[in-house]
């Protein structure tokens, strides 16, 4: 595999309204019992790609009647928490590539 191939770890999660929504998985971390997911939307329009660049959102595993799902994490103190982690494993990420 050379350096230029890459394959996004994409996927589908279905909102309230049942719509559903593609996202790219950009990195995840385990915290305690948790995992917690940096996802960013995948749009099929690329103007609507730019716009949302810096946009990204952060999901939790939960077990619900046995089956795994991803729920938005909505507590501010630890959203501000994750988001801290994720963006310093981001600068490190692009550090690296430079």
């Amino acid at each position: 595999m050379s350096n230029n191939e890459y394959e996004a770890d994409l996927i589908t999660l279905v909102d309230d309204e049942n719509k559903e929504h593609t996202f790219e998985i950009i990195d995840s971390i385990e915290q305690g019992d948790n995992v917690y997911y940096a996802l960013i939307p995948v749009y099929d329009d690329a103007g609507q790609r730019l716009d949302s660049s810096d946009e990204y959102y952060i999901f939790q595993t939960i077990e619900e009647d046995g089956e795994e799902m991803l729920i938005e994490v909505e507590d501010e103190t630890l959203l501000d928490e994750l988001s801290e982690i994720f963006e310093k494993r981001f600068e490190e990420l692009f550090d690296e590539e430079e």
